[in-house]
């Protein structure tokens, strides 16, 4: 099993900031990354963005990625996030698995981001080399992870949204849990 991790709206001051898991099975990743880039050229851009993206995009996106089997969990904590205890609280429950190939992470992290994610590992007895940092651009998988993460944080701030709506319609469907502060 393969974890990636976004966030998304960490830096505002208010609101919500959201954390989606993207859990993928071993062998539906090779599957999900090249949907993910036929669907990319299919929609005519170089790799998704949630932030750089318009809603047309985003709708189509989501609509295509959401045809493959991965499963969804979601955190939302509120802002400004200067505690990471509300974070660190997510993760240890958001990742039980012990089986687990990979837990990529999307964006370079501090030392003490990681020191505290390796702490939450091996505290649940899950080998710390199984950690990497990555970029959405060399992990097409981050790029769900991204379009999640952005949907449900939009979705947490202005749910009446007609867009919004329509999107998390879908990514709600993959969702298995959520944990709210």
């Amino acid at each position: 099993m393969y974890i990636f991790i976004d966030e998304s709206g960490i830096d505002k001051q208010d609101g919500k900031s959201s954390i989606a898991l993207v859990y993928l099975e071993v062998d539906k990743l090779d599957s999900l990354q090249n949907s993910i880039l036929a669907i990319e050229r299919e929609l005519g851009i170089e790799y998704f963005h949630w932030a750089y993206s318009k809603w047309e995009i985003r709708q189509n996106f989501i609509n295509k990625i959401c045809k493959n089997e991965f499963s969804v969990k979601i955190a939302l904590i509120k802002n400004p996030f200067k505690s990471n205890s509300a974070y660190e609280y997510a993760l240890e429950h958001l990742i039980i698995e012990k089986n687990m190939t990979n837990i990529i992470i999307d964006g370079k992290k501090s030392k003490r981001y990681e020191k505290k994610f390796k702490k939450i590992l091996r505290d649940k007895g899950i080998s710390i080399k199984k950690l990497k940092t990555g970029n959405d651009e060399g992990y097409p998988a981050l790029r769900v992870a991204d379009a999640i993460a952005g949907t449900i944080r939009y979705y947490n701030e202005k749910p009446n949204n007609e867009n919004i709506k329509n999107i998390y319609q879908q990514i709600s469907k993959k969702i298995l849990i959520t944990i709210s502060d």
